[in-house]
């Protein structure tokens, strides 16, 4: 068990992955292709999983924590049989679960394993999305996490999405919990070098 992750989620609630959905991935939901599979890594409880489950999508949904997974499947919608893969893997000792598979689209939220951002990155398929935020630099003034490794550092998002085309980025403070944070939406061009539709 990697302490920065560990650090990470003690910042967040008892359970976590079941806070209210993120804004920042309602907000870019409309960037995933009609049906298409999401990646929702280190998914916690399944916040993000349910949500893009009842939209209709294939989820896959990976947690280093077993219970996790369980929570996950149970909380899940009845109406979403076989539209839900979970896995119990651990993604910063272990390799990555998913290699050779591209998602049309890729969310991460409250967790940050340098090492696995290139990877995380190229599991974006041509004309899918990532939608990714998480704790950056200045965050140590509000909590946990706090230590310089687990939090980005300014611009760093943005470099790690360079060859996708940034939708839209931000970096700054959120209230309620008060947090330091970096979100990026960004996409990738199709097979064809075309763009995906983008919001105006």
């Amino acid at each position: 068990m990697n302490s920065g992750a560990s650090e990470c989620r003690d910042g967040l609630s008892a359970g976590h992955g079941g806070e209210p959905v993120s804004v920042w991935v309602q907000r870019w939901t409309s960037l995933v292709p009609v049906g298409g599979t999401v990646l929702d890594v280190a998914c916690g409880l399944g916040r993000h999983t349910r949500w893009f489950l009842a939209r209709g999508h294939r989820v896959f949904a990976v947690d280093r924590s077993a219970e996790a997974i369980d929570g996950t499947r149970a909380l899940a919608p009845s109406d979403t049989v076989g539209r839900l893969e979970t896995r119990v893997a651990d993604l910063e000792a272990g390799p990555w679960p998913f290699a050779g598979q591209g998602f049309d689209a890729v969310v991460v939220t409250n967790y940050l394993w340098r090492p696995l951002l290139p990877v995380i990155v190229d599991g974006v398929a041509p004309g899918g999305v990532l939608i990714y935020e998480t704790f950056a630099a200045g965050n140590e003034a509000f909590g946990k996490p706090s230590r310089a490794d687990f939090l980005l550092q300014p611009g760093e998002l943005l470099a790690a999405c360079a060859g996708l085309r940034v939708v839209a980025f931000e970096d700054g403070y959120l209230d309620g919990p008060p947090r330091r944070v970096q979100r990026i939406a960004a996409v990738r061009a199709g097979a064809d070098g075309s763009w995906p539709p983008l919001p105006l």
